[in-house]
């Protein structure tokens, strides 16, 4: 009776085994997956026209004469739209690669692959270091290419044709009713959170001028 009462007991503790999940140091989230976050978030920041949005800003307060238009004023200020807005509708098509001679070349999309800028010297180029130029073919113009031009080119407009200056060229004091500083507080987010949303449902595999995640061309 009194060795029994002697006998060591063991602890619940020293019977769990020494190797198994509670004893697995805890998993990290390692640098790779933080780089492809913000590469990602990057990205849809290239696909919406952010660049050409901030780039008109700046220049439509000279070409609209800060708003109070001349004849001369609506020209320029119609033709600055217009050019921005067809800057923003062709970059949507324009993508990239490296070619075998680890230079980056830029191009834009059409039916049969991808026109390359300044072709001349990338086949000259190509020839020098491999002796065949790369097969462009996969590069071709694609449905989903339509549907990223079109939703950046109405946010460009939206956020455009919403700007203070255009408004007050184009409606004068009408711009400063109470419902049109509302459409326009309003309008752009909407328009910004709905592109988002489709740039994330319908991804797109071009790398076009500025992008910048090129680690995955």
């Amino acid at each position: 009776m009194s060795n029994n009462l002697a006998k060591p007991q063991e602890s619940a503790s020293n019977k769990l085994p020494l190797e198994g999940p509670l004893l697995d140091p805890p998993k990290t989230r390692g640098p790779g997956s933080v780089h492809k976050t913000l590469a990602s978030a990057a990205n849809l920041a290239n696909l919406l026209p952010t660049s050409t949005v901030l780039a008109f800003q700046a220049l439509v307060p000279p070409f609209s004469h800060n708003g109070l238009c001349h004849l001369v004023n609506k020209y320029l200020t119609i033709s600055l739209i217009t050019v921005f807005a067809l800057i923003c509708f062709l970059s949507s098509f324009t993508d990239s690669f490296i070619g075998s001679n680890g230079k980056l070349y830029y191009g834009i999309a059409t039916r049969k692959g991808l026109y390359v800028f300044n072709v001349l010297k990338w086949e000259e180029e190509e020839r020098e270091s491999s002796g065949d130029a790369k097969d462009l073919s996969k590069y071709r113009i694609m449905f989903i290419d339509f549907v990223h031009a079109f939703v950046s080119l109405v946010v460009f407009l939206v956020f455009a044709l919403g700007d203070a200056h255009v408004l007050k060229c184009f409606l004068g004091d009408s711009a400063d009713n109470d419902w049109v500083n509302s459409l326009l507080l309003n309008l752009p987010l909407g328009v910004g959170a709905l592109s988002s949303f489709l740039f994330l449902l319908f991804p797109t595999n071009r790398r076009g001028i500025g992008y910048a995640d090129m680690a995955a061309i």
